[in-house]
C-alpha cells in the first residue's frame, strides 16, 4: 500500500503549518528547512510555484499520493459543482479521514493505520481500505474486538472533534456520515482554487 514514508516536520516546515497534527519540533523551528532556514533569500515565487505548493499541501494533508490525488480531481471535473470544493468534499469523506473526524485516531496517519489493520467497520463489515468513500448514512465504526485498544481509548478521551456533518454515539463507539460537508465547514486551510488552475494547464 502506498503511503509518504519520508520526514513530517520537514514537511511541516515547508509549509510553516502543523499540518500532521501537533508538532512540537515545529514549533521549535517554524521557519523553512535547509542549511540557511528563515536566512535563505527567497525571491517572489512564480504562479506555478504557488499553485503547485497548494496541491503539494492538499496531498501531505490527506495522505495521497500523485496518481490518486489526479485521480479524485478528475472525478470532481466530472461532478456537479465546483471542481475544487467537489475535490476536497472527495477528500473528506475518504474513511481515514473520516476516522479521525470522529476521533478515533489523534492523526490521519494513525487512523490510516487502525482501517488497514482491520479495527473499523463499515456498516457491520470490516472494511481495511482507507480510500474506501464513505456515504451519507454510513455507519463507521470500531470494530468489538479493537474496542479496548489504548490508543484508540486514548484518541476518544481526549477528543474534541465536533463537525456539523458527523455524529458520534460514545456508548456503541460508533458514527455516521450526515451529509456532504461544505466548504465553509472543512476547516483546512487549503485554497483549491489555486490547484484547480493548476491542473487546467
Amino acid at each position: 500500500m502506498a503511503r509518504y514514508r519520508g520526514p513530517l516536520t520537514k514537511i511541516a516546515r515547508r509549509f510553516g503549518e502543523p499540518i500532521f497534527g501537533p508538532d512540537r519540533a515545529l514549533d521549535k523551528r517554524n521557519y523553512p528547512p535547509g542549511q540557511h532556514g528563515f536566512q535563505r533569500k527567497r525571491g517572489k515565487k512564480s504562479e506555478y510555484s504557488v499553485q503547485l505548493l497548494e496541491k503539494q499541501k492538499a496531498k501531505y494533508t490527506y495522505g495521497i499520493l500523485e496518481r490518486q490525488f489526479k485521480n479524485l480531481f478528475d472525478r470532481a471535473s466530472r461532478s456537479k459543482g465546483a471542481t475544487g470544493e467537489v475535490l476536497l468534499q472527495l477528500c473528506e469523506v475518504r474513511l481515514d479521514n473520516v476516522v479521525y473526524r470522529l476521533g478515533i485516531a489523534p492523526t490521519r496517519r494513525g487512523s490510516r493505520q487502525l482501517v488497514s489493520h482491520r479495527h473499523i467497520t463499515v456498516n457491520g463489515h470490516i472494511v481495511n481500505i482507507p480510500s474506501f468513500h464513505v456515504k451519507p448514512g454510513d455507519v463507521v465504526a470500531v470494530r468489538e474486538k479493537s474496542k479496548t485498544l489504548e490508543v484508540i481509548t486514548a484518541s476518544l478521551s481526549g477528543s474534541a472533534h465536533q463537525y456539523p456533518w458527523i455524529e458520534w454515539n460514545e456508548a456503541t463507539m460508533s458514527g455516521s456520515l450526515m451529509s456532504i460537508p461544505q466548504r465553509d465547514m472543512i476547516p483546512e486551510g487549503i485554497k483549491e482554487q489555486l490547484i484547480v488552475e493548476l491542473y487546467s494547464k
